[in-house]
């Protein structure tokens, strides 16, 4: 019988520290959502005592998850674990995960403590957090770089003041995948009582062997695994979770092992993430890329059409990625729209229903056909409702080769049409500035990105920015068939999420 491999995904809490992936609360939501339609194990949903905004957000994820367990991280100190409890207790199925580093650099120059009082404080914190809760996991933070007997010792008094689950993580990303194994296989035979409690591991990327690694702890006896949606994390990033799940899908009879998530719901995971935080994959990245199921050398073309197992061990179906079926245009109506959602997977409520469907008349107007990753575009455009402060009223553009761009922005502010004038080096530029002149600010664009999010000549323009207001930053998103409007609309995103 496959051993059952739990998932445990932390793109909300390590996935968020990677530079420029912050979320804020209604988008972590989304995630959240999204992650309980993958059949995630379970979601960490912060880091709760890092500052009220995720203290908020993890309470706020655990009172809306039901279908997975919700923790959060927390160093080994008691008041960062009441304040993980204080988080999390609202879940239905709870846990605290707590951690201590356990290697002899961190150990000597991080926390300045001997091993018995890594051991006293491992035992003491796990004990501490097993009053609050039922389910406890103990990570050894550069576990990977730790003396192993030591190790042993440390997740003998984690089990037995009550963790439930020993995390082995690569903080570094230095093991290698030989290494993983025997570390695992070391544990198996040498740490006590440890059939009470999961085995987990937490890789790293730094030397690009963050998914090896996890499968080879895999193959040797771990039962949990911690990634992240598209990798995203410090640094390299973590261990990818749609890379680590398909390996396994696709692979039964090599690794022996299953786990509960549904592949379809994969690829609408990564868009999703690539569009809240701004961060494509690459093309070829494996799974999700553009690229992962294309076919250009007709000597593949020629076996593919003859043979699909050919060249393709798994098909698009397998991860989700939309067929089109049907041919939604402006005479579309209701009932048609509404179906092709629940095809694709959306759940909406009827005021999403509603919001999006007055959209997608909208964008009938402007194209011939709607496709699926036009409905896909549409309604990631839901997350970036809330609280308009300032809203576009129209804009004119005067641009050419041999005059310098301007730009007339009207906005809507407190019920008022504001609208200023100004040149700039192009016509997205010249925009950019009237808005600051309206808002009476100086806003620096740090980054500003355009690719198109469906295909064809009236494609959909997806535009990110990253901006900075008084050293707070953000990101910015929209997407319209004229990519100047949607350039303006990102950037008045990205305003309205720093105003509120």
């Amino acid at each position: 019988m496959a051993t059952r491999i739990k998932i445990f995904d932390t793109t909300l809490r390590d996935g968020e520290q990677s530079p420029g992936c912050s979320m804020n609360l209604q988008e972590k939501l989304e995630v959240a959502q999204q992650l309980e339609k993958l059949k995630i194990d379970v979601i960490e949903a912060g880091f709760a005592i890092a500052s009220p905004g995720d203290f908020v957000s993890v309470s706020e994820i655990a009172k809306v998850i039901k279908n997975a367990t919700v923790a959060s991280l927390c160093r080994a100190v008691e008041k960062d674990i009441d304040r993980a409890y204080e988080a999390v207790k609202y879940a239905v199925s709870p846990r605290i995960h707590t951690f201590l580093a356990t290697s002899p650099i961190h150990m000597k120059y991080k926390l300045k403590m001997t091993e018995d009082e890594i051991l006293e404080r491992t035992g003491h914190m796990v004990a501490y957090a097993k009053k609050y809760c039922p389910d406890v996991e103990f990570s050894a933070e550069d576990a990977s770089r730790s003396d192993k007997p030591f190790l042993a010792k440390v997740f003998a008094r984690a089990i037995k003041n009550g963790a439930t689950v020993i995390n082995v993580p690569d903080t570094v990303g230095y093991s290698s995948p030989e290494e993983m194994a025997e570390f695992i296989t070391y544990l198996k035979n040498n740490v006590d009582d440890i059939e009470k409690a999961e085995i987990s591991v937490h890789c790293h990327n730094d030397l690009g062997l963050a998914v090896s690694n996890t499968l080879a702890s895999i193959k040797a006896g771990a039962t949990q695994v911690e990634c992240t949606i598209n990798g995203i994390g410090e640094r390299a990033g973590n261990a990818s979770l749609e890379e680590v799940v398909m390996n396994l899908h696709t692979r039964k009879d090599y690794y022996d092992a299953e786990c509960a998530v549904d592949t379809k719901q994969i690829h609408r995971a990564s868009r999703l993430i690539q569009t809240i935080t701004g961060v494509p994959v690459a093309p070829s990245k494996a799974i999700v890329g553009d690229n992962a199921f294309a076919h250009e050398a007709g000597i593949h073309q020629h076996g593919v059409l003859m043979e699909r197992s050919t060249y393709e061990i798994m098909t698009p179906q397998d991860i989700g990625i939309p067929q089109n079926k049907i041919v939604l245009g402006k005479h579309s109506g209701r009932h048609a729209f509404d179906d092709r959602l629940t095809e694709l997977g959306y759940s909406l409520t009827k005021q999403e229903l509603d919001d999006a469907f007055e959209r997608f008349k909208d964008l009938a107007d402007k194209k011939k056909i709607i496709s699926d990753g036009d409905l896909d575009a549409l309604i990631a455009m839901k997350l970036e409702t809330a609280e308009q402060h300032f809203k576009l009223e129209n804009f004119v553009i005067n641009s050419g080769s041999k005059i310098t761009a301007t730009s007339t922005v009207s906005l809507i502010a407190n019920d008022e049409i504001i609208e200023k004038v100004s040149g700039g080096d192009g016509p997205v530029d010249a925009s950019y500035k009237a808005i600051n002149i309206i808002l009476g600010k100086h806003i620096e664009l740090e980054d500003y990105s355009i690719r198109a999010a469906t295909e064809g000549e009236d494609a959909l323009g997806e535009v990110i920015v990253k901006i900075n207001m008084d050293g707070r930053k953000t990101i910015g998103r929209a997407s319209s068939t004229d990519i100047i409007e949607a350039s303006i609309l990102a950037y008045l995103n990205g305003v309205n999420k720093l105003w509120a």
